[in-house]
């Protein structure tokens, strides 16, 4: 495997290992108080993107990363849309 490779996989590993505790701490209490909605919208929608460019280039490290980092930031994402106050509440 070349070098290039292997620094891309062991990033993506990384990155993509930095949102689980997010995740399981969401999903384990709920408390989505902490979480930007803006936020989670426009880095979702980022992720989706640079999974479509990998898919594009067919760039393997880009592709599991951020098939696995979306499936993440999208669950957060769904659970503070779920679990979040209504106004005033």
């Amino acid at each position: 495997m070349p070098t290039t490779e292997l620094i891309g996989y062991l990033a993506a590993t990384l990155t993509t290992c930095s949102f689980v505790p997010q995740a399981w701490h969401t999903f384990r209490t709920r408390d989505v108080s902490g979480i930007s909605l803006g936020m989670y919208s426009v880095f979702t929608t980022g992720v989706a993107l640079w999974l479509a460019y990998g898919i594009a280039l067919q760039a393997w490290p880009i592709v599991v990363a951020n098939a696995i980092t979306l499936l993440l930031a999208s669950t957060i994402l769904g659970m503070k849309l779920r679990f979040r106050r209504a106004p005033g509440g």
